[in-house]
Parts: structure tokens; C-alpha cells; sequence
């Protein structure tokens, strides 16, 4: 059964009977404190530090968070905090990866170094788990982060990635939507060829766990009544557990507009490394940091 509502997701994380050890990546950020001393409290993760010792300090005291349990790892001016936090975690002295204040490349450069060990076989893809007061359930979409322009076969990691993901959290064959501008195949929009064939073959030979469906546009995706108003006919509509992007700039675009206004609550995981990776947009609030450490959490 699809996963409702990210109460459920908490609630996984608390069940799970683990506080595993969070390592931030530029732990001088507000929203990412508040958030992770929320899921401390809450029992399911301990916060691990990393950055410049002073600005933590300083940032704790101002957030009066500065007599909770956590462990500070203080680092250089001008050193890498993700570097640092990586190696922490090949020490065993950490369970989560999470950035803090760092630039997207500066965490996903060391992430990706294949030198740091945290690459597996699987692509990296930073999913996002996103509740809209107009949705019956949570809903997936991938990438947001890390691939720009995702190649045909990069596709095929995103849907397995995300199904193996949403059956995690306990949907048992998620019902997964390729998105593109028209549902109908088009010779000049090639992200409607590959959906087609993406289709197509998962019809041959599954490619993931999951159901299919695609080219399908956004509308047709989250609503019914568009779909019986353009007389399309798939009964998932409306009912999509997850959207796979036809671009780095689509998913992302999406997310924040869900955000800022359709009212929507998020939270992010980077999947396929080693470890599950809590990542969210600097702008975000601290309950994004939150429920991106539940739902990291619930995938470790």
C-alpha cells in the first residue's frame, strides 16, 4: 500500500529502533540544525558536526542548541567539510551523509569521486518525496539533483531507483510516470520517443518492479478530470506513486514550484551510493531537513 502522508514516514524511522549518526557537511546552517536536533529529539538520528568550529559554536548558542547531544568535527577555512565528513564515514564513525551550508557542487564533487568509495553500480539520483494537499498520497520525483540530461539507459537507474525506493517504504509495485510536454510520441521531442520506448520495453522484460506509463504529460499525471476531459484512457491518473524527469531542470523546476505554491511539503534523498545522503535546498525549512533525515533514515 502507497505510503499517505510523511506522519507514516516519521513514524517508520522512529520504528526502526536505530539513532543512526547523521554527518553534516557545513554544519553552520540554521534550518539544517533546527531540523536535525528535531529528529535527535525524536530519537531516530545523533548529529555529527563538521565545519568551521567556530561558526557551529556560535550558530548553537544563537539557536539554543548548544547544550544537546551531538559531536562537532571542526575543519580548516577553506577545506571541503563534505571531504571531511566522507572520510569520517569510511572511518565508521558515521551512518548518513547530509549537506549543510556547502554549494551543490562541492558535495556532489567528493560524493561522486569514485576515490571516496561511496559509488556502487547504481547511478546516483536524488529523489524527492513531496504531499500536496490536493494528492491522496505521497508522490515521487527523480532526478532533481545530480543528472542534468539523463541518457536513455540513466533513465532505466532513475525507475529502478525509485521503485526500489518507494518499495522500501512500502509500495509493493509503484505506479511510475515518465513525464513529457504531450502524451502522444513526436519525432522532434525525443524525450516522448524514449518514454515510448522505455514503455515498451519494461513491457518485454521489466525493467524495475513497478508499473510504466509514458509519454505522459503533467496534468494527465496529477488528475483524473483531465484525463477524462482529453478522453485518456489510463486508470493511474491522478493515482502515480512517482514522475521520472525528462531533465535535471524539469524535476527541479517542479519541486520548487510544488513548494513555494501548491503548498507541498518535501524531502530529499540522494539513492544508489553506499549510504542514503539527506540533501535539501538551502532555502528549505527546517521541517524539510526533518523529514529528509526520517526518510533517509527509514532507507539505511
Amino acid at each position: 500500500m502507497a505510503v499517505q502522508n510523511f506522519e507514516q514516514i516519521v513514524e517508520k524511522a522512529k520504528q526502526t529502533g536505530k539513532r543512526s549518526r547523521v554527518v553534516i557537511a557545513g554544519a553552520d546552517a540554521e534550518n539544517i540544525l533546527l531540523g536535525a536536533f528535531h529528529a535527535a529529539a525524536e530519537g531516530f538520528v545523533h548529529p555529527v558536526l563538521v565545519g568551521e568550529e567556530s561558526r557551529i559554536r556560535s550558530l548553537l548558542e544563537r539557536l539554543g542548541l548548544a547544550g544537546r547531544d551531538y559531536e562537532l568535527v571542526g575543519i580548516k577555512p577553506g577545506d571541503n567539510p563534505t571531504q571531511r565528513a566522507i572520510d569520517l564515514i569510511n572511518q565508521g564513525k558515521g551512518d548518513l551523509l547530509m549537506r549543510g551550508s556547502t554549494q551543490t557542487r562541492e558535495f556532489l564533487l567528493p560524493l561522486l569521486d569514485k576515490k571516496n568509495g561511496l559509488r556502487t553500480d547504481r547511478l546516483i539520483t536524488h529523489i524527492d518525496l513531496v504531499s500536496m494537499p490536493e494528492y491522496p498520497k505521497l508522490i515521487a520525483i527523480g532526478d532533481v539533483t545530480v543528472t542534468v540530461r539523463p541518457t536513455l539507459a540513466q533513465k532505466k537507474d532513475i525507475i529502478r531507483n525509485m521503485t526500489d525506493t518507494l518499495r522500501y517504504v512500502e509500495d509493493e509495485q509503484p505506479h511510475i510516470a515518465l513525464l513529457a510536454l504531450v502524451e502522444q510520441p513526436s519525432f522532434h521531442m525525443n524525450d516522448t520517443i524514449e518514454a515510448r520506448d522505455l514503455v515498451k520495453e519494461h513491457q518485454r522484460r521489466p525493467i524495475a518492479g513497478c508499473t510504466l506509463s509514458g509519454p505522459i504529460a503533467y496534468d494527465l499525471i496529477l488528475s483524473k478530470e483531465a484525463a477524462r476531459l482529453k478522453g485518456y484512457d489510463n486508470p493511474l491518473c491522478g493515482d502515480f506513486d512517482g514522475i521520472v524527469a525528462p531533465s535535471l531542470l524539469a524535476g527541479n523546476l517542479i519541486v520548487k514550484c510544488w513548494q513555494m505554491h501548491a503548498h507541498a511539503r518535501t524531502c530529499g534523498t540522494i539513492v544508489g551510493a553506499k549510504i542514503p545522503v539527506a540533501i535539501t535546498s538551502r532555502s528549505d525549512s527546517a521541517d524539510v531537513a526533518y523529514l529528509s533525515l526520517a526518510f533517509s533514515s527509514v532507507l539505511h
